[in-house]
C-alpha cells in the first residue's frame, strides 16, 4: 500500500490546514489508518486514528476538540483537519495504515507509512 500525504504549510497560530492522505490499493475501505506527527528531537507520537468504517474515531489528549479526521472511501482518502493549530503542533505529520489487530497509539501496529508533510505553526 502507498501513502502519498500532503497538505502541510506555514500557519499563524490560530489558523487552520487540512492534510490528505490518500492511498492505492483496491481495499482501502477496510483499512484501519492514523495519523502521527514527529517534531525535531521527538518521537514519533500519535494524533488520530480512524475505522475502516469512520465510526468512534480516536484522538490524542493534545488534539482532541481541535482536530478530525475523516475518510472518504470512494476517494481513497483520509483526512485530518486541524483548527486553533499552535505553535506545539508543529511537526512533520505522517498517514499511516495500521494493522487489522493492533493498538492506535502504537506505531509498530502500522503496517505502512506516507512521505510525511510538514506543518509549521507560527505564534
Amino acid at each position: 500500500v502507498q501513502l502519498q500525504a500532503s497538505g502541510g504549510g506555514l500557519v499563524q497560530a490560530g489558523d487552520s490546514l487540512r492534510l490528505s492522505c490518500a492511498a492505492s490499493g483496491r481495499t482501502f475501505s477496510s483499512y484501519y489508518m492514523g495519523w502521527f506527527r514527529q517534531a525535531p528531537g521527538k518521537e514519533r507520537e500519535f494524533v488520530a486514528g480512524i475505522s475502516w468504517g469512520g465510526g468512534s474515531p480516536v484522538y490524542a489528549t493534545s488534539v482532541k476538540g481541535r482536530f478530525t479526521i475523516s475518510r472518504d472511501n470512494a476517494k481513497n482518502t483520509v483526512y485530518l483537519q486541524m483548527n486553533s493549530l499552535k505553535p506545539e503542533d508543529t511537526a512533520v505529520y505522517y498517514c499511516a495504515r495500521r494493522n487489522y489487530v493492533g493498538n492506535y497509539y502504537n506505531p509498530d501496529d502500522y503496517a505502512d507509512w506516507g512521505q510525511g508533510t510538514q506543518v509549521t505553526v507560527s505564534s
